[in-house]
């Protein structure tokens, strides 16, 4: 459309001759009008036909709402100049300013509005009206200056020099923004009053000029604006892909090594996997629970913006539609079951198989026990043959404990797996602790008894009520069964025998029995009894012994043998086992009895 501007331009060399073919006409009206009007006389060479141009273009003129009052296609044709003039003036407020509007002011009042908002910044300007205040050229420098400040700087202008300002701001106008001088520097600068229209029809292509840079600027904001717009819904799409990809291939590899995992034959590596299924399910699986809401939020904010700025509606792609993860995650819920009774079970199988293996052990265990007790129990014959017996069960013993650690580590096992009863056994590891203990027990009893009655059967100058009476005092006293006295139990016995020493004695004797050690073995201990009883052990001293306890009586009373301060096991003992004199209750016949125990 510029071309033919320039067009029309050029054939334009009289103004009212030119016009008045309505060829010219015509072309102006379909630059400034921006539409074709269609076929006419191109070279009319008869009035008629200039007739014809001219009221083809005034009819256009008044379908564009212009009225045209006492004007005609002959005045045209005629060359009236002041109706081609008239003419000229309603085009140029028809096209170029009755176009303006600002604030519902149109024309005049929204082109000056327009002019003083534009230069309001600059206080060396003052708009008023389109005659005075344009006389100095600022104006138009500013309104060069506020909409293309790249041309110039307006504050190195000589604000005392009209004509050079207005000169400058005509040329810029003309090279950079395409404004025709439709002036002169003296048609503004010199005349007391500019004319008004004049200068309102150039400003008007200020306001055109700046309207259509407005307009590219506004097409170029539109044109960015949707192009963030396209890149945040690229992004969208992008993030949104991308995340439901990585979820949907993270929720796959879960399941593939659940899948493929073992789950392990102790207890230990059970409960490993328990609690790595259990981890899962409080932290990676409720990240992909919030990962999969933010999926969907972020699902429906684009589509909700697809639809705000009319582009076209978004699909994820197949595999990774809101249908495909729902899917997938249907089948992880359901692997999440398979997973957790697997463990379950597995851990129950091992429950099982450690209660058993406990169980085993246990009952072996508990009937070697039984077996070993039962053979302490039956053990009789020559000592020689119950010490070998008892040796022998003796050095059972260390493999026993070696199999009772086997079932302790068991137990451990058990408890490790919060197992508390056991169904295959009656025996917890205190029971077998415990009877296992009285084995021990028993046969360390049996071993030193047997040993003691070996040693006490060597001493052959005592008599057999002597040696129980020995052989019971050291086991009373013997409290931690070790088959030895400590000194305080070595002088406990002793008293209780009717030996009594003072501290200084009982020192001297202890050292020598003790062989200046810290205890008495029963040997020791049967050597020293010996040793000082050995004027009492005959049968003629302890009838003399009775008779004397007896005070030369025939018979013997309970008293006299408390008098004599005898133990009172020992009187409790005689008393029971001594005959009754002939013809009494309370007496008894010592001789009698001595006489059955001797031979």
């Amino acid at each position: 459309m510029d071309r033919t501007w320039e067009s029309v331009q050029q054939k334009m060399h009289d103004l009212v001759r030119d016009l008045s073919s309505g060829t010219v006409l015509i072309q102006l009206l379909e630059v400034i009008g921006d539409t074709p009007l269609g076929t006419y006389n191109r070279n009319p060479r008869m009035r008629i036909q200039k007739v014809e141009n001219v009221n083809k273009a005034l009819d256009f003129v008044r379908f564009r709402g212009v009225e045209l009052t006492n004007i005609g296609a002959e005045d045209i044709v005629d060359q009236n100049t002041k109706l081609i003039l008239g003419l000229l003036w309603t085009l140029i407020l028809r096209f170029t300013i009755a176009e303006i509007t600002e604030e519902g002011r149109t024309a005049e009042e929204g082109l000056l509005l327009w002019c003083q908002r534009q230069t309001a910044p600059y206080a060396e300007v003052n708009v008023q009206d389109f005659t005075y205040s344009w006389q100095d050229g600022l104006a138009f420098c500013a309104l060069i200056h506020r909409h293309r400040p790249d041309l110039f700087n307006f504050y190195d202008l000589d604000m005392n020099d009209p004509h050079r300002n207005t000169a400058f701001a005509f040329e810029v106008a003309e090279r950079y923004l395409n404004i025709p001088k439709l002036l002169d520097v003296e048609d503004v600068c010199d005349l007391p009053k500019p004319d008004k229209l004049s200068v309102m029809t150039y400003v008007a292509q200020y306001f055109h000029a700046f309207s259509t840079l407005d307009r590219v600027d506004r097409a170029g904001r539109r044109v960015g604006k949707f192009a963030e717009v396209m890149q945040s819904v690229w992004e969208m799409k992008n993030d949104y892909e991308r995340r439901v990809r990585e979820l949907m291939s993270e929720i796959e590899r879960m399941q593939s090594t659940w899948a493929a995992a073992r789950l392990g034959t102790t207890y230990s590596e059970a409960k490993a996997y328990s609690n790595e299924f259990n981890t899962y399910k409080s932290s990676t699986k409720r990240k992909w629970i919030a990962e999969k809401h933010e999926l969907d939020t972020l699902l429906g904010n684009l589509k909700t913006k697809t639809k705000t700025y009319n582009l076209l509606p978004y699909d994820p792609p197949v595999g990774l539609q809101p249908a495909d993860l729902d899917g997938l995650w249907r089948k992880l819920l359901n692997a999440e079951i398979i997973r957790r009774k697997a463990i379950n079970q597995q851990l129950r199988k091992i429950k099982d198989g450690l209660m058993q293996a406990y169980a085993q052990l246990a009952d072996k265990f508990q009937s070697t026990l039984t077996e070993l007790s039962s053979e302490i129990a039956k053990l009789s014959g020559d000592l020689e043959g119950q010490l070998a017996m008892v040796n022998r069960l003796a050095s059972q013993l260390r493999p026993l404990e070696q199999q009772f650690q086997a079932i302790q580590q068991a137990d451990r096992q058990c408890r490790q797996a919060h197992i508390e009863e056991n169904d295959y056994t009656a025996f917890n590891i205190e029971d077998l602790a415990f009877d296992l203990s009285l084995l021990k027990q028993a046969l360390n009893k049996k071993l030193a008894f047997i040993e003691n009655q070996i040693v006490a059967r060597s001493m052959s100058n005592l008599t057999p009520g002597q040696l129980e009476e020995f052989e019971s005092t050291f086991r009373h006293f013997d409290r931690d069964q070790s088959n030895t006295l400590s000194e305080a139990e070595f002088k406990a016995s002793l008293e209780s025998l009717g030996h009594y020493y003072t501290d200084q004695e009982f020192q001297a004797t202890f050292s020598k029995v003790a062989r200046s050690g810290d205890h008495v073995t029963f040997e020791q201990f049967i050597n020293f009894l010996v040793s000082i009883t050995e004027d009492q052990t005959t049968p003629e001293q302890l009838r003399h012994s009775f008779k004397v306890v007896a005070g030369d009586k025939p018979y013997i009373t309970e008293m006299d043998l408390q008098m004599s301060h005898l133990p009172p096991t020992a009187v409790a003992y005689l008393v029971n086992h001594m005959p009754a004199a002939a013809g009494s209750k309370n007496e008894y016949d010592y001789q009698q009895f001595l006489n059955s125990v001797f031979n």
